[in-house]
């Protein structure tokens, strides 16, 4: 894994394309084309690849057989590639095209140039947990546990923050002191205690912080 650094892309505009739409190709579209412009190449596709076509959150293109001819044609724009057939050999021919193109590869049944961790999201939180692939079953484990622990409060407090820097920006000059009211609005239970009930009622105890500064 020291070979693999976590980073988050922005994926806007960016082409995923992706060969074979049998279950694991769904499940690779359906995690990439809220954030992506997802292709999907394939003789024939799952019931919900159809209903996201419709929807018009990715294409679907079907071909008579996945040949390297074939799928060469798909790689010009494609920024991430995604073997899923069901055929290891032919993913392991489309990865090597991909590498030869310059392309990102994430392979299902290998490792490839990137690992799509399992992913917690609250609001403008994501977390990404991984263990290199090495164990699925482990990293959907942490993932439930941590679930148990970020809970909806924080996504209310990542855009309580957000919210009051913009105010501190306007009102305290000191980059320090700014940092510091911040990280006791974090630090405060009213505050967290607050969210439970409203929103509105957090963001008034946590504005106490500001009015101490000024």
């Amino acid at each position: 894994m020291k070979d693999f650094l976590p980073l988050m892309l922005n994926l806007a505009e960016k082409e995923v394309i992706i060969f074979g739409g049998g279950e694991v190709g769904e499940r690779k579209a359906a995690l990439f084309c809220d954030h992506a412009k997802v292709t999907v190449i394939s003789r024939e596709f799952t019931t919900l690849l159809n209903q996201l076509s419709d929807k018009g959150k990715l294409v679907l293109i079907r071909v008579k057989d996945i040949t390297e001819k074939e799928a060469s044609k798909f790689l010009k724009n494609a920024f991430i590639v995604i073997p899923a057939t069901n055929d290891p050999g032919l993913n392991e021919k489309i990865e090597k095209l991909a590498a030869r193109n310059g392309k990102f590869v994430n392979r299902v049944d290998a490792r490839g140039d990137i690992i799509v961790p399992s992913v917690i999201e609250r609001g403008d939180i994501v977390i990404g947990i991984s263990t290199g692939g090495k164990s699925p079953a482990l990293s959907r484990y942490i993932r439930e546990r941590i679930e148990n622990l970020i809970t909806p409060e924080f996504a209310q407090m990542a855009k309580l923050q957000t919210e009051l820097r913009e105010v501190l920006k306007s009102n305290i000059k000191d980059q320090t002191k700014r940092k510091e009211i911040l990280w006791n609005v974090i630090n405060d239970d009213e505050v967290w205690a607050a969210f439970k009930e409203s929103y509105e009622k957090a963001y008034k105890i946590a504005s106490n912080h500001i009015g101490k500064e000024k």
